[in-house]
């Protein structure tokens, strides 16, 4: 694992090292000494995959309370992931890290708790694996909407995103109160 730039010191994204011969390509997606060194969980509660058509948006979630870290994966298309720093009191809060993840090239990507979270499918299907620090808690399942002006975020939109019922109803970054791990 090697790390790389994001825009947010908290969000994490690491290079997974492949192995390649004629027959294709191995690499370590997780290994409890490497996460522990760069300071990420090796116990998850959750593990999640989710598959998607190409122009679908999913985000920006998050829960209020019982909030979750998240590691991930593509393994299959690619798409362009977005993280929001929510936390009360953060240098950061308000501002995002964006990037393309893809199953072409292999990144490990760490969201932390306190933010919210979301992504493009710019080439699709796109099958995405997740591992969540805390269950889902639908009871604080909360959505921030992805296209609040207010955030600066550049989707890569060629169409019009396929959104959910929840995503079209995202709530504006105004009316969120700052992200705190204590009730």
């Amino acid at each position: 694992m090697r790390p790389l730039p994001t825009a947010l010191p908290d969000v994490r994204l690491f290079a997974l090292d492949r192995r390649a011969d004629e027959r294709g390509w191995l690499c370590e997606s997780g290994r409890a000494d490497l996460l522990l060194r760069e300071g990420l969980p090796v116990a998850f509660a959750q593990e999640n995959l989710s598959r998607s058509e190409q122009g679908v948006l999913r985000g920006l979630h998050f829960q209020e309370r019982q909030a979750q870290g998240k590691l991930l994966l593509v393994l299959v298309g690619e798409i362009f992931d977005v993280a929001v720093d929510l936390r009360a009191g953060s240098p950061t809060r308000g501002r995002h890290a964006a990037m393309r993840l893809s199953a072409q090239e292999p990144t490990l990507l760490w969201v932390p708790p306190g933010f919210a979270h979301g992504f493009y499918v710019t080439q699709g299907p796109a099958l995405v694996s997740y591992k969540l620090t805390a269950a889902w808690a639908p009871a604080w399942e909360r959505c921030l909407a992805w296209d609040d002006p207010e955030l600066g975020i550049d989707w890569p939109l060629t169409q019009p995103p396929l959104l959910s019922e929840r995503d079209r109803a995202g709530q504006a970054w105004r009316d969120l109160a700052p992200w705190s791990e204590t009730p």
